[in-house]
């Protein structure tokens, strides 16, 4: 399925200015995925390309968008109430340029984190799923599931999207997170996946095919 280029926006996030947006939409799309970025690399880096071409190839929208600080060059990120402020006017943007399309929200690492924590705060108007590529569960080096508690006051369905080897999400920690979380949580583990899904070559497959495994994931997690 094709989609045309991506289609520019800008999103007002309230006293925090305005941030850059990038929508693709494929003709026949059946869901729109909000998709934030990483802590360390913007909207416009090769995986979250990749992955907002994949998602197109398989008829699901996605607009990308920058949180305030990377759309100001800073490196330090936005403390959580103005990241839960952009994912809230991503979400707005979303619904307004793609009216009558399912809404699901999420992103990379710490994109996915704070629209998670937006969701647990006050449900995200229209949003009927989350999906995290990468739930950043703990820093590196320092496990701990503190970071997932407010995921039990999440009431939609969840997709976990992990690497068996993310240094920041221990299998053994992420897989009784999502377990406690029942029927709403569903998780699909990569095997010997990093955080950035890299595999190392001896793993027998390389990058593209594991992006094209979690991006079939969640193609079918979504439905037809």
């Amino acid at each position: 399925m094709n989609a045309a280029g991506p289609q520019p926006l800008e999103i007002a996030v309230g006293n925090a200015g305005s941030v850059s947006a990038l929508l693709i939409r494929p003709a026949r799309a059946r869901a729109c995925f909000v998709f934030a970025h990483g802590a360390g690399a913007g909207m416009t880096h090769s995986f979250m390309e990749a992955a907002a071409q994949g998602l197109a190839e398989r008829g699901v929208a996605s607009l990308r968008y920058q949180f305030p600080y990377m759309e100001k060059g800073s490196k330090r990120p936005d403390p959580p109430h103005i990241a839960h402020a952009a994912v809230r006017a991503a979400v707005a943007e979303a619904a307004r340029c793609c009216p009558g399309l399912r809404l699901i929200a999420g992103g990379k690492s710490f994109g996915g984190r704070m629209t998670s924590q937006a969701q647990a705060i006050a449900p995200l108007p229209g949003v009927d799923g989350l999906a995290f590529f990468g739930f950043p569960l703990h820093p590196a080096g320092k496990p701990s599931d503190d970071r997932a508690k407010h995921l039990a006051d999440i009431e939609i369905p969840m997709l976990f999207l992990q690497g068996t080897s993310d240094k920041l999400a221990d299998t053994k920690l992420i897989e009784p997170v999502v377990g406690k979380l029942g029927r709403r949580a569903t998780l699909h583990l990569v095997e010997a996946a990093d955080h950035s899904f890299h595999v190392p070559v001896r793993s027998g497959r390389n990058d593209r095919e594991v992006l094209n495994e979690i991006l079939d994931a969640f193609a079918g997690w979504i439905g037809h």
